[in-house]
């Protein structure tokens, strides 16, 4: 625990960087279709335009701006760090620059966005397709096999009808390819086929979804582990282009729902909660967080809205008075390891199970906060209230002690929320005190005290030269 809230910079002073991840440097046009690109700027008119880049391909920014603007003639702006994470698109640091459109590189989770529109450039990593179809056998050798194929977006452009399809289909007539598909899914799926996380396929087998394999070629990834969660009745292989190998998928899904379901009890017992805003650019964010609000004010607890970008221990750990935090983001960055964390962080999805009573566990999961929203196919409408009197107690599986399980009546619309007054000084001035400033007051250190008027003025003074390992000016004992 202690490592995750500070360290002594050794690691970061011995860290050896090898070599990027990047596109062959002799391929630039094709990895990062060049072509399209151009296309779609030339075709929107767009005059300026942001290029978002994650961290293992910012090698190749400055090359493919410069061949972008020289292609299209307009303006281009690298964003070399997201707010969040590097699968969404930044809408904001896009608006910064006054961006018309956005180009994003690299994987993506294919959130759906609201206010630019924006191309996706996944980067074409190669793939040794007889080596994935010779996997897929040895995985598979009952060829009347129901199984359905989804891939990293990096390798989608090896999944058509001319590759790798080409090669399975033939042998395993009920084999079917996930198509990747960018920007707004529809609404409601037409019957016998699913639409998620920015993949279509049509579902084939008898007893539906559950009757079927799912094969993965990628990487272990966070989407491979949404993907598990979602589908979690389905078994699951996958093959590594990297390392060539294909495996039956060993992560136990049974102990990581056991171990969500358990977050969901430490949510029922919490009463005071930090809403994290993990996202600025997915569409329907600020509508989930009002409905989070909405459902902790009728369930009694207390709610408080943090944006602190990235969330990490460290960071987290300045809100002591908040018994748990839940991460409103993308599907993939929203299952937080949080066991080094302070205190738990949850999905959307997992506060719901813990705050409202009409939502059942049922064994399917959630990771995409849109399917909470109202006239979304996973929304469910809170129950009315139940009198204090009649409301059955609750026993924590937790601690052992009884909690409230019914929802309370909203505040009225009209009646400002209730505050407390108190002295604040010998002028008698009344001021507002919260739970969390009355918390902050109890806390033996409470931050920098400013002491204005009290500090003398001083000149600036040079300080010291070079890192803190080794100052210019320190001595350095002989060995």
């Amino acid at each position: 625990m202690a490592t995750a809230f500070s360290t002594d910079g050794e690691a970061a002073l011995r860290r050896e960087l090898g070599p990027a991840a990047a596109a062959p440097r002799g391929d630039l046009d094709g990895f990062y279709e060049m072509g399209r690109s151009a296309a779609f700027v030339r075709g929107g008119g767009f005059r300026k335009v942001a290029l978002q880049f994650p961290d293992e391909l910012l090698a190749d920014a400055a090359a493919v701006a410069a061949r972008m603007e020289a292609a299209t003639g307009a303006e281009m702006y690298v964003l070399g760090d997201t707010t969040y994470g590097s699968c969404c698109v930044d809408e904001v640091a896009a608006e910064h620059v006054g961006a018309e459109a956005v180009l994003h590189y690299g994987p993506a989770c294919l959130s759906p966005c609201r206010k630019l529109p924006v191309l996706h450039i996944f980067g074409q990593q190669p793939l040794d397709i007889g080596r994935c179809a010779e996997a897929f056998r040895e995985l598979y050798p009952n060829r009347q096999s129901h199984v359905v194929v989804l891939s990293d977006v990096v390798y989608a452009h090896a999944m058509g009808e001319c590759k790798l399809e080409q090669e399975l289909r033939p042998e395993y007539p009920n084999i079917v390819f996930s198509r990747v598909v960018c920007g707004d899914l529809p609404g409601s799926a037409l019957p016998g086929e699913v639409w998620q996380f920015g993949r279509q396929f049509p579902v084939e087998a008898p007893g539906g979804l559950q009757d079927c394999a799912m094969f993965y070629v990628g990487a272990e990834s966070l989407a491979l582990t949404s993907f598990m969660l979602t589908w979690n009745r389905c078994p699951f292989s996958s093959f590594d282009p990297t390392t060539s190998c294909g495996r039956r998928e060993t992560f136990n899904v049974n102990r990581a729902l056991m171990r969500r379901l358990y977050l969901v009890e430490r949510a029922r017992d919490a009463r005071v909660v930090g809403i994290l805003v993990g996202t600025l650019g997915v569409a329907g964010y600020l509508t989930v967080l009002q409905h989070l609000r909405e459902l902790l004010c009728r369930a009694g607890k207390r709610s408080y809205t943090l944006a602190v970008g990235k969330p990490n221990p460290a960071k987290l750990a300045n809100f002591l008075e908040v018994d748990i935090f839940v991460l409103v983001a993308c599907p993939q960055n929203s299952l937080l390891d949080s066991s080094d964390f302070y205190r738990p962080v949850v999905t959307p999805y997992e506060l719901e199970l813990a705050c409202n009573p009409a939502r059942e566990w049922t064994g399917n999961y959630l990771t995409d906060f849109q399917n909470l929203l109202p006239g979304a196919c996973a929304h469910v409408e809170l129950p009315p209230a139940v009198p204090a009197a009649e409301a059955i107690p609750d026993v924590s599986l937790v601690t052992g002690e009884l909690r409230a399980a019914a929802l309370c009546n909203p505040p009225a619309p009209q009646l400002p929320p209730s505050t407390t007054l108190a002295c604040r000084d010998r002028t008698r001035a009344l001021v507002e005190i919260s739970p969390a400033a009355s918390f902050l007051e109890s806390r033996s250190w409470q931050g920098l005290e400013q002491q204005l008027g009290q500090t003398p003025i001083a000149k600036a003074v040079q300080g010291r030269r070079g890192i803190a390992i080794a100052y210019e000016d320190e001595r350095r004992e002989q060995p």
